[in-house]
Order: C-alpha cells, then sequence, then structure tokens
C-alpha cells in the first residue's frame, strides 16, 4: 500500500514525528522567531495525490515547491516590507518575516514529470499525479514438439 507521510530527517519513527510536531508548537514565540506551520489537507484520487495548503498573505512568488528523489518540499520566506517610517515606538512587533519549510516523503507510484501546482486565493494545490499500476502480463505457454 502506497502512503503519503511527513518527513523528519531527525527522526524515522511516525510516532517521534507527532512528537516533534506536537511539542514545536507549545514553544515559546519571540520577536525573532516568527515560523509559522501551514496546514495542509491532503487528499488520494484514484488518479494522484492533490495536496492543498492555506498561505493567507502569500503569493505564488514567495513560495518554493522542490521535489528530488520522493521528498516534496514547500517553503517560503517573506521578507518585511520596507515602510516609511512611522512616529512612535512599536509594542508589539510580530510582521517581520514569515517562514516555513515543510516537507512530505511520497510514495512510489507518483508520476515526478507532471506534478503541477497552482495558487488562488491563499491556497496552493499541489497536483501529484500517480502512474497507472502495471497490468498483469498473461504469457501464453507453447508446447514442445518432439522430435
Amino acid at each position: 500500500m502506497n502512503s503519503l507521510a511527513f518527513f523528519n530527517p531527525r527522526f524515522t519513527s511516525d510516532l517521534f514525528d507527532v512528537i516533534d510536531r506536537n511539542l514545536s508548537s507549545m514553544a515559546p514565540i519571540s520577536a525573532a522567531s516568527s515560523r509559522v506551520t501551514p496546514q495542509v489537507d491532503v487528499r488520494e484520487t484514484p488518479d494522484a495525490y492533490v495536496l492543498d495548503m492555506d498561505l493567507p498573505g502569500v503569493t505564488e512568488n514567495d513560495v518554493e515547491i522542490n521535489l528530488k528523489e520522493r521528498i516534496l518540499t514547500i517553503s517560503s520566506v517573506k521578507e518585511e516590507k520596507k515602510e516609511e517610517e512611522k512616529s512612535g515606538d512599536w509594542l508589539i512587533r510580530e510582521r517581520k518575516t514569515m517562514s516555513f519549510s515543510r516537507s512530505f516523503s511520497l510514495p512510489q507510484d507518483i508520476d515526478e514529470q507532471n506534478v503541477s501546482a497552482e495558487f488562488d486565493k491563499g491556497v496552493l494545490t499541489i497536483n501529484i499525479p500517480r502512474k497507472p499500476e502495471p497490468k498483469p502480463l498473461q504469457i501464453s505457454i507453447k508446447a514442445k514438439q518432439a522430435s
């Protein structure tokens, strides 16, 4: 059976991946750290795997998608826009940068050459086609002629 999995090179066990994801979400947020983990939905259809990722406030130019050796990596670093000087001192400044990186280990049946992505209203959709399953080959048996 094929499966789509979160990829974390530090751990090889699914249990450790779950622990890592949950503990990292409880880490204190500092002004220097504005790393986010975008939410992802993954569907499997007979012809493809479809990944939808919510990226509000991000454009297609801010996102990079790489696929190497069946590891799909989606990342972004959105730098702070240069703003005109405003009077007053910042009391809270959380919108400096937004960066993330998510990796997924893809199953063996993907068609790497035909992966496509589209961005619409803050949602990134990646279509990962599946290779058709090989059909069994019927082999005929010939009787050997006696000499």
